[in-house]
């Protein structure tokens, strides 16, 4: 069950960066997508806090904050233009093989 938590948390903590770039798209629904980033980045921590219980949190940390990273900067290439460059994609990569690393020595 706590990877299933570690996984929502890091959705949830997608999810806010995701509201507030939102916010700025859509001005006249700033208000919503501030509440939706705020009621995201609560979750995502309280889900995190869940999934700490049974993980280590040095594991559980990185692949949270590592997932989320990756998750926003693949949202940000796919649907708002942001620049995907070999070398921002390598940076991305090296990034996943670290969180896998740290399982992986775990």
């Amino acid at each position: 069950m706590a990877w299933f938590y570690l996984i929502l948390a890091v959705v949830f903590e997608v999810g806010w960066p995701l509201g507030f770039k939102l916010s700025d798209v859509y001005p006249g629904h700033r208000a919503l997508f501030i509440t939706l980033a705020a009621i995201s980045m609560a979750l995502s921590g309280v889900l995190l806090y869940l999934a700490q219980k049974t993980i280590p949190i040095s594991t559980a940390y990185v692949i949270w904050t590592g997932c989320g990273a990756i998750g926003t900067f693949l949202i940000g290439v796919f649907f708002f233009g942001d620049p995907a460059s070999v070398w921002r994609m390598l940076c991305v990569l090296l990034i996943l093989v670290g969180i896998a690393g740290l399982e992986l020595a775990h």
